[in-house]
C-alpha cells in the first residue's frame, strides 16, 4: 500500500470523524470489504453459492462477502441477480426510506452522474413506481452504463448521455435527483491504491469547482418542494461540507437531516457556515470505504416543465400480434417502431419516455423486444434479461458448466425437444436466447458480452 500523501493527512486534521492513527492502520492493512446488492426482480436462490457473510445494515438488499469471488466466472452476476456495489454508498437507500413515503413517491427521478450503475439500479429498484432517468456525462462510460440497466431488467428506467446544462430544457421536472458527483476519489485509496497517486490540492480545489458547475447547471430541473442528494467518495472538506454550504448559499435549498443508528458508526458532521447536516463514512470506522452524503429539499418556487404532450406510435397490429406471446402482460406496454428495433415502454411512463426522447440523447429507452425480418422474429437479449418475457418461453436449465461455456459462446449440450427460440436458464436466472434448429444450435448470447476470462 503506498504511503498517503502527508499534505492529505494534513487537509483532513480538524474534520469531523477523522482519526488519523486509525485512520493510516486501517489503510494500511488494506483490506477492502466486499460487498453486493441482491435484484428485488430477480430470485434470491441464485446467491446461494456465495460466500454471504451478514446484512449491510442500511440497506436491506445489501449483503457483505467473507472473500471476493471472481464475479466474471459466476453466470447470475451476468444475469442481473446481484450488482457489485460499495457499501457505504448504499446508504442512499436509508435516504430514499427517511424522504420517499409509499403516499408521495417521487415521480421523475434522476441520476446525472450514472455510470456504471450502482445508484441507478438502486433507484430502480427501491422506487418501482417512480420513472428513473439514468445519465452519464461521459461517452465512453455510457455503454456500461446502459448494460447494467439491462442486466437489472427494470423497465422504469431511460439511458441518456448528456452534459449538465442539456437539463436546463427541463425546469422543474424532477422529484428527486440525485448526484454523486465526479470527485477527488481520496474516499477509495483503500480500494484503488493507484489512485493516492493522482490526489493533489490542485486536483480538489479543480473538483470543487466543477461540482459547483454541475449543480448550478442542474439545479434548476429540481421542482418545488423535490429532494437533491449530493455525495461524493471524497473526504476534502472543499468537495464536501463546503460544496454543502455554497449550495445553500447560491440556491437557498433547505438541509434535510437523516436519522442514523449509532451501531452503523457513521459520522454526521455539519458545515461550518450553515450547520447543514451530512454524513462521512470512514473505513476504521463502518465497513465500507470512504463516502460522504448529503440531502436538500428544495422549498422556493420555481419554474415547471409543461412537457410537449409527445406520444409513442404503437407497431403495426400485426406485429403486435407476433410479438404478444413472447410478453408477460403486452396489454400493459406500447410497442414502438425504432429503426429495425421493436421498443416496449410502460404505458404509465409513455409520455415521459416520448418527451426525454425528443429532448436528451436517449441510449436505451424502454425494454428492446427484437426485430421481424420477414416472417421471422428475432427476440432481443433485453427482453430475455426483464421482467416482460412471458413464462410460457421455451427454457433451458444449464449446469454451471454449461452455462459458462453460453456465456463464452462456446460449444454446450442441450436437452430440449422443442425447436425454435428458448432462454438459458441458470439457478432460476435467465442468461439469454438460443435457437434449436434441427441439427444445431445457434448462440444468440451479445457478442460483445461475452466472457473472455478461462
Amino acid at each position: 500500500m503506498p504511503v498517503l500523501p502527508p499534505n492529505f493527512l494534513a487537509s483532513l486534521h480538524g474534520i469531523e470523524g477523522f482519526d488519523k492513527k486509525r485512520f493510516i492502520q486501517t489503510h494500511e492493512q488494506g483490506n477492502a470489504v466486499t460487498s453486493i446488492r441482491l435484484n428485488p426482480l430477480k430470485p434470491t436462490p441464485a446467491i446461494d453459492d456465495l460466500p454471504i457473510e451478514n446484512f449491510v445494515p442500511w440497506c436491506e438488499q445489501g449483503r457483505y462477502l467473507s472473500a471476493r469471488p471472481s464475479f466474471t466466472l459466476d453466470p447470475v452476476f451476468h444475469g442481473g441477480a446481484y450488482y457489485v456495489q460499495e457499501a457505504s454508498s448504499m446508504f442512499l437507500h436509508h435516504v430514499l426510506q427517511t424522504i420517499c413515503k409509499i403516499s408521495d413517491a417521487p415521480k421523475r427521478v434522476l441520476d446525472l452522474c450514472g455510470a456504471p450503475g450502482g445508484k441507478s439500479t438502486l433507484l430502480a429498484s427501491a422506487l418501482p413506481n417512480s420513472f428513473v432517468v439514468a445519465n452519464e456525462v461521459i461517452k465512453t462510460r455510457v455503454g456500461i452504463l446502459a448494460e447494467n440497466i439491462t442486466k437489472w431488467g427494470c423497465e422504469n428506467v431511460i439511458v441518456t448521455n448528456n452534459d449538465p446544462k442539456d437539463f436546463k430544457k427541463l425546469p422543474g421536472y424532477f422529484d428527486l435527483m440525485v448526484i454523486d458527483a465526479p470527485c477527488s476519489g481520496s474516499g477509495l485509496f483503500r480500494k484503488d491504491p493507484d489512485a493516492i497517486s493522482e490526489w493533489s490540492e490542485a486536483n480538489v480545489q479543480m473538483c470543487s469547482h466543477r461540482q459547483q458547475r454541475i449543480l448550478a447547471d442542474t439545479i434548476g430541473s429540481l421542482k418545488q418542494h423535490g429532494y437533491l442528494v449530493y455525495s461524493t467518495c471524497s473526504y476534502s472538506r472543499e468537495e464536501d461540507e463546503d460544496i454543502c454550504d455554497w449550495i445553500a448559499d447560491t440556491f437557498q435549498l433547505s438541509p434535510v437531516a437523516i436519522p442514523i443508528d449509532s451501531s452503523w458508526n457513521i459520522v454526521e458532521t455539519f458545515s461550518a457556515k450553515h450547520t447543514i447536516p451530512a454524513y462521512r463514512f470512514y473505513p476504521d470506522k463502518v465497513k465500507g470505504e470512504g463516502f460522504f452524503i448529503a440531502c436538500f429539499q428544495q422549498e422556493n418556487p420555481v419554474d415547471e416543465f409543461y412537457g410537449y404532450h409527445n406520444t409513442l406510435k404503437d407497431t403495426s397490429r400485426q406485429k403486435r400480434e407476433t410479438i404478444s406471446p413472447f410478453l408477460n402482460n403486452p396489454s400493459q406496454f406500447t410497442l414502438n417502431d425504432q429503426k429495425e428495433l421493436i421498443i416496449a415502454t410502460p404505458k404509465k411512463w409513455e409520455e415521459e419516455f416520448a418527451n426525454l426522447s425528443h429532448i436528451l440523447h436517449p441510449r436505451k429507452s424502454g425494454i428492446a423486444i427484437g426485430t421481424i425480418k420477414g416472417k421471422d422474429f428475432i427476440p432481443h437479449h433485453e427482453l430475455a434479461l426483464s421482467s416482460l418475457l412471458s413464462s410460457e418461453i421455451a427454457m433451458v436449465i444449464l449446469s454451471k458448466e454449461d452455462a459458462l461455456r453460453y456465456l463464452k459462446r462456446q460449444v454446450f449440450s442441450v436437452d430440449i425437444d422443442k425447436k425454435g427460440w428458448a432462454v438459458c436458464s441458470y439457478q432460476h436466472i435467465h442468461l439469454g436466447w438460443i435457437k434449436v434448429l434441427p441439427n444445431r444450435v445457434n448462440n444468440y448470447y451479445p457478442t460483445d458480452w461475452r466472457i473472455l476470462k478461462d
